[in-house]
């Protein structure tokens, strides 16, 4: 025990891999230990450098050993796998992670704050929400459709299809079908209750954090964006630079390049769907604003609008807007207007 440098903890619901070698690269220990156990045996461990990968649990375990004095590094499941050897398992797993930890160039997650998970819980519990209402209304729209009642796209479209369910002497809806779509309805109207009241904690969180509040100020980037973005990134300094945060996010063109000829595609979309979706609206708002009362300000997307699609011109836009964000946050700067725009 004395001898353990690195420790590689495959973690899961109940058993535990762990794999620790000595500073030579000698195999010191190799065990299974069940989730009861886990802290007790790292209690005894001297302080030691222990990788994760970056998974479910990993940032509450991450904390834990911290408080033991451990080193801990937690790692994207996808930089771990080229270490694997054959046949995986846990064993094999813990021993890649055991290897992965220690390479110089490896790429870490930074641990996230109680906090932090807790913003981004209530980021996506009203993101699974927003998804059981789309369902619910196209639900109710195709269920409606079958009987021949169909109303315009739309919150006013809806209402109607809504009074028609709730209008007794309608006769066209059988009674078993205006039952079926009352309960629909009515799970809609405490969805979108729910919806609103998370709407409200999400401002007032936004409101009680200094950095939430200075992303604000960005163009296309509310309250929500810049609460999921103090959420999701424990430590923006991780990140080499704001191009690495806006591939992180995947607004960046994958590339297959060789033999030093360029060949770049359409963007990777890796990283963070949600943040990447929140972005994207974001500069599609700033490009319809612009729009509708000129773009004579801001003649960098004046001339991508000229000759490239919105959407395309809103992707290039999500992108520098993301960058803007990683800058703010890692230097702990405001937001400056562009020198034309201030003019």
């Amino acid at each position: 025990m004395q001898a353990v440098k690195t420790i590689g903890l495959d973690i899961a619901k109940s058993g535990f891999q762990v794999h620790g070698v000595d500073a030579d690269g000698q195999v010191v220990f190799r065990r299974q230990l069940k989730r009861r156990n886990v802290l007790a045996f790292f209690q005894k461990v001297p302080s030691c450098l222990v990788g994760m990968e970056a998974c479910a649990t990993s940032h509450h375990w991450s904390r834990e050993l911290q408080a033991l004095g451990h080193t801990v590094r937690l790692m994207p499941p996808a930089y771990v796998k080229p270490y694997v050897k054959r046949q995986k398992n846990d064993a094999t797993d813990a021993e890649a992670i055991c290897e992965a930890v220690t390479r110089a160039n490896m790429r870490f997650v930074a641990t996230k704050t109680p906090e932090q998970q807790s913003g981004l819980m209530l980021h996506r519990t009203r993101h699974l929400f927003i998804r059981q209402q789309t369902a619910l209304i196209n639900a109710i729209r195709a269920h409606l459709a079958e009987f021949g009642i169909v109303a315009a796209v739309g919150r006013n479209g809806l209402e109607q299809l809504l009074n028609v369910v709730a209008d007794a002497g309608d006769k066209r809806l059988p009674e078993v079908a205006r039952t079926c779509l009352m309960a629909l309805g009515s799970q809609l109207q405490a969805l979108k209750a729910k919806l609103l009241e998370f709407d409200r904690m999400i401002t007032a969180w936004h409101r009680s954090n200094e950095t939430s509040k200075r992303l604000d100020a960005i163009p296309g980037v509310g309250h929500v964006l810049a609460t999921a973005l103090v959420a999701s990134i424990a430590d923006p300094k991780v990140f080499r630079s704001g191009r690495d945060f806006s591939a992180w996010i995947g607004l960046v063109p994958k590339q297959h390049s060789s033999g030093g000829k360029d060949r770049l595609g359409s963007i990777s979309k890796q990283g963070d769907r949600y943040l990447r979706s929140l972005f994207t609206a974001g500069a599609l708002a700033v490009i319809r604003y612009a729009k509708i009362y000129g773009t004579k300000h801001r003649p960098w997307l004046t001339a991508l609008l000229a000759r490239r699609p919105t959407k395309v011109a809103a992707i290039a836009l999500a992108n520098k807007l993301a960058r803007m964000a990683w800058a703010m946050m890692s230097r702990g700067e405001r937001y400056k207007e562009p020198v034309a725009l201030a003019a």
